[in-house]
């Protein structure tokens, strides 16, 4: 029997898609190269049969196998203040989240039994978020899971890590948004001209959210249709890359294509990894 997700990324992307893989999309390619464009997002990529489909597999296999990450707003943020408007906020979270690192978890098993894991392992899936990065990424790459249910969000946090040579000057994370229909709306507020002051909508099936970070954002609530909480999730996955270190092998990068030139080095013409439909 088929696996829902195909062994390649580049299999579930739409001819819109498949010219972005492939550098073909000038609007696309590079444009987080733009240091006023941290983020991009992306819609009409994934064939959106296919995306429904994995989406629902994804639910079925993977509801049950999640923890809960949360972290709230310390208990002593306001009566702890000595000073007039001098608050402090760190990031704030509550989602749950597949332990996709520990190969013996049962997220893994599931992940792996529809065939999740090596979707996102793949070249292809590489290959588009360092076409659209517009910058060679280093091999191997963190994946994870995570599912919003009604109430859910991620508070304003900006993804800087100072503290790790690799991450320290900025990385590029992808998120694939697979959002059942009982969900109203999500969205991802983000900073511009120093306020949050834009947003766009991430409650999607099949839309790509490509980021250049640091860049302050914040996910808002999940919002439920009107008696449909108990069907209103949002499942994201979410690939984070370095950048390749100067000097790299070959074998330890992910190039980004340019026009005519395959994707990360992998075949993106009819039939890649058409082993798992």
């Amino acid at each position: 029997m088929p696996q829902p997700f195909p062994s390649e990324f580049a299999d579930l992307l739409t001819p819109k898609g498949r010219r972005i893989l492939e550098g073909k999309d000038r609007d696309v390619r590079g444009v987080l190269l733009d240091p006023a464009r941290p983020f991009v997002s992306l819609q009409g990529v994934l064939d959106a049969g296919k995306a429904t489909r994995c989406r629902d597999a994804l639910d079925t296999a993977m509801r049950d196998t999640l923890v809960l990450m949360e972290d709230p707003i310390p208990e002593d943020s306001i009566l702890g203040m000595v000073e007039n408007y001098e608050e402090r906020l760190p990031k704030t979270v509550r989602v749950r989240t597949a332990l996709m690192e520990n190969r013996r978890s049962r997220s893994w098993r599931a992940a792996e039994a529809v065939g999740l894991t090596a979707m996102m392992r793949s070249d292809t899936y590489a290959a588009f978020a360092a076409v659209v990065s517009g910058r060679a990424l280093s091999r191997p790459w963190g994946i994870q899971v995570l599912c919003y249910s009604p109430g859910d969000y991620s508070g304003p946090h900006n993804d800087h890590h100072p503290e790790e040579p690799e991450a320290r000057d900025g990385y590029v994370d992808m998120h694939i948004s697979l959002t059942l229909p009982g969900v109203d709306h999500q969205y991802l507020v983000y900073a511009q001209d120093g306020h949050f002051s834009e947003m766009t909508r991430v409650s999607t099936v099949g839309g790509i959210t490509v980021y250049r970070l640091p860049f302050w954002h914040y996910t808002t609530p999940l919002l439920a249709r009107r008696g449909k909480e108990a069907d209103a999730r949002r499942w994201v996955l979410l690939g984070t890359f370095l950048d390749a270190a100067p000097g790299a092998r070959a074998s330890k990068v992910i190039q980004p294509a340019g026009a005519g030139t395959p994707a990360g080095g992998a075949s993106v013409g009819s039939g890649a990894g058409a082993g798992r439909g």
